[in-house]
């Protein structure tokens, strides 16, 4: 028990948590300029997302890319890479789980929905992996390389659902018969969209944390992050790490657009413009201070704030886009500790004082 407050009293934990409490308090100011009341704003948010099994369902379905792609940009921080680049490698783990599933859907369903999850991992890891070697064989900026991959996703994702899975008359591929969605639940959640891609993107946390924390490759790729040129000294390859690294992240971004095809939407569409997850992603990965059950906690948070702030605009008439403002404001006092911190002062000075006593 002591152990356990000891967690929870640490700095750590306790900076985050304010600075989620002063992103909240920032909105309700915002809304009170505004002419809104943020005491019902915030009410109508959390009574969408707990109001019902089925809005809490598809809450948790809200989460899962966020937590995928936000653990992408993390492990690949974690390795001093800044992947901006998971969008681009969701849509290529949509299409390659799209594709799979259509073209071979002769297979065995305890054949095929493994073979198009793994297949979406592999080809987003890929996809993420070239921006991987033109940084370690030619030291080409990840950042460039990353958006331009994102553009070329796009573009290389709709021409191949528009050539070869797309149903006459319409913007979208075939249905999909591979499923990875939790038919089992529908009951408990009124047919929200649940699927097992919640339970991949845990275990993808858990691999995240034992990988860096708990293995030599893991402590290598974080020596390469921390300081670049102190791992080459010691003699560690940072090139292929840099590769690895990049690959890795990509797989989770992959699987998260594993998850929307095969078990929300069940098809591809054609997409006019980035659908986003990536960027979405970053800012989970920031509010989750880069560690990986951080990132899930942000995610579960951005998830249920995005989620319900339709819920601010049906039963308050707030403008939804005022979560943004929350959402940004959280990542601010989060970058911006030092202002936690004073706001903070007063109380450790007053705990250093019993201390003392």
């Amino acid at each position: 028990m002591n152990k356990f407050k000891k967690i929870f009293a640490t700095d750590s934990y306790i900076v985050p948590l304010v600075a989620i409490l002063l992103g909240f308090l920032v909105g309700a100011i915002v809304m009170l300029i505004g002419g809104y009341d943020p005491i019902a704003a915030y009410g109508a948010l959390f009574k969408r997302v707990f109001g019902s099994p089925y809005d809490f369902g598809e809450a948790i379905r809200e989460m899962t890319p966020l937590m995928l792609t936000g653990l992408s940009v993390a492990f690949a921080f974690r390795s001093g890479l800044f992947n901006i680049g998971a969008d681009g490698q969701v849509l290529i783990g949509m299409t390659a789980a799209s594709l799979i599933g259509i073209k071979w859907a002769g297979l065995p369903l305890f054949l095929l929905v493994p073979l198009a999850v793994i297949g979406a991992g592999l080809c987003g890891g890929l996809w993420a992996g070239i921006a991987g070697y033109l940084k370690a064989k030619r030291g080409i900026n990840e950042v460039i390389t990353t958006i331009m991959l994102n553009w070329i996703a796009l573009f290389l994702a709709n021409y191949i659902v528009r050539n070869f899975l797309l149903i006459p008359g319409q913007n979208r591929s075939e249905d999909i018969p591979a499923s990875i969605s939790m038919t089992f639940l529908n009951s408990f959640f009124d047919n929200a969209r649940l699927h097992w891609g919640t339970i991949i993107a845990l275990a993808a946390a858990v691999f995240f944390y034992i990988y860096l924390w708990k293995t030599k490759q893991g402590f290598e790729m974080r020596a390469v992050g921390l300081n670049p040129h102190a791992a080459e000294y010691a003699g560690m390859n940072v090139g292929r790490n840099v590769m690895k690294s990049m690959f890795i992240a990509g797989v989770f971004a992959g699987l998260a657009g594993a998850g929307e095809v095969l078990g929300v939407f069940h098809y591809q569409a054609v997409f006019a413009g980035s659908p986003g997850y990536g960027f979405d992603g970053i800012a989970v990965a920031l509010l989750g201070l880069t560690h990986p059950f951080g990132v899930i906690l942000a995610a579960i948070l951005y998830g249920m704030l995005t989620y319900g702030s339709a819920g601010m605009s049906f039963n308050a008439d707030v403008p939804p886009e005022l979560i943004r403002i929350v959402i940004g404001s959280i990542i601010f006092f989060i970058a911006a500790q030092g202002i936690v911190r004073w706001v903070l002062k007063p109380f450790y000075f007053k705990r250093k004082k019993e201390k003392v006593l």
